[in-house]
């Protein structure tokens, strides 16, 4: 019987042939299990879009309609664009201070874009607009060269340029590249 078992001689009696058995087994019954986890996770992503959807359709059909806010035209209407000219360098000079304050500003000025004539003006009285600021900021004392001032000396010093220095052209705006006041 011994030899019989190493033969497999009683395969009628029960017993399967052992190639048969795993190379049939092995790809038949993977690619059934392999496309029931595929059909699953379809399925799951299907469910959960669809929950997702409905669940964003009932969320928005309760909130209201959002309106517009109008809005004043000088928040909408956006800055005009300059020309920045930017040659004019540092300026420095004390305070009219009993104990005088050392200043250090250098300014740019803003002018319409594109526009030549202004700019060829500024070139040329490069000097009176130097020896004005620094008589500007000589006439002015260590208050009033504080930060929270900043603006109206902006104003002032625009509206001097326009009507003292400059004759055919505008200035738009001033800005201070650096605005240093040293109390001693």
């Amino acid at each position: 019987m011994a030899d019989d078992d190493d033969l497999n001689l009683n395969d009628d009696i029960g017993g399967e042939a052992p190639s048969s058995s795993k190379s049939g087994k092995g790809v038949g019954s993977f690619l059934p299990f392999l496309l029931k986890w595929i059909a699953i996770g379809l399925g799951a992503i299907i469910l959960i879009v669809t929950v997702v959807v409905i669940t964003m359709n009932v969320v928005n059909s309760n909130q209201t309609q959002t309106v517009p806010v109008p809005m004043a035209e000088e928040y909408t209407a956006s800055k005009e664009i300059l020309d920045w000219y930017s040659s004019l360098g540092s300026i420095r000079t004390k305070t009219s201070d009993v104990n005088p304050a050392s200043v250090i500003v250098e300014v740019v000025l803003g002018y319409k874009k594109e526009d030549k004539a202004t700019s060829t003006e500024i070139t040329q009285r490069t000097i009176e607009l130097k020896d004005f600021l620094r008589r500007y900021f000589t006439q002015k004392s260590y208050e009033d060269l504080r930060p929270q001032n900043e603006e109206s000396l902006r104003i002032e010093i625009r509206n001097a340029i326009n009507d003292s220095i400059l004759s055919s052209s505008k200035i738009k705006d001033v800005r201070f590249m650096q605005l240093d006041v040293i109390q001693q």
